[in-house]
């Protein structure tokens, strides 16, 4: 393979989405609370398709569910749609501010979120304490 199909090949890898490397839901109503119910640690991620923010976070999430297949099998990562779902129950009782926020829940309990952020060291440490509350 020479370097430019290589590096072509690289890139379209890269540009994949999320949903592709992993079973991530997408969000219907009722479908927190039916997996919150369950016993299941849950990883919401309010986005919009059009939001660079959101893209630099869902490249992140992928990075880091590629290098540790636990967070893929022990949380329960769940899309929700910004343009759809911005004005529903889950976002106002969540006080969501915005698209490219991401929370964790277990139980009746909120364990951490990000609004807006795209370091990986602190994306990690979202999904670590996910891990670490299923464990």
């Amino acid at each position: 393979m020479n370097r430019r199909h290589f590096i072509a090949a690289t890139i379209a890898l890269a540009a994949l989405p999320v949903s592709l490397a992993a079973d991530i839901l997408d969000y219907r109503p009722g479908l927190v609370n039916e997996r919150l119910a369950a016993g299941e640690t849950v990883f919401l991620d309010f986005k919009a398709d059009w939001c660079t923010t959101c893209r630099a976070q869902e490249r992140v999430i992928g990075q880091l569910m590629g290098s540790n297949p636990a967070y893929g099998e022990n949380i329960t990562f769940i899309n929700v749609d910004w343009d759809q779902h911005r004005n529903s129950a889950l976002a106002n009782d969540l006080n969501i501010p915005r698209r490219s926020t991401l929370v964790v829940l277990r139980g009746n309990e909120e364990l951490g979120r990000i609004v807006a952020g795209t370091a990986s060291s602190e994306i990690q440490a979202l999904m670590d304490t996910a891990l670490n509350a299923g464990s």
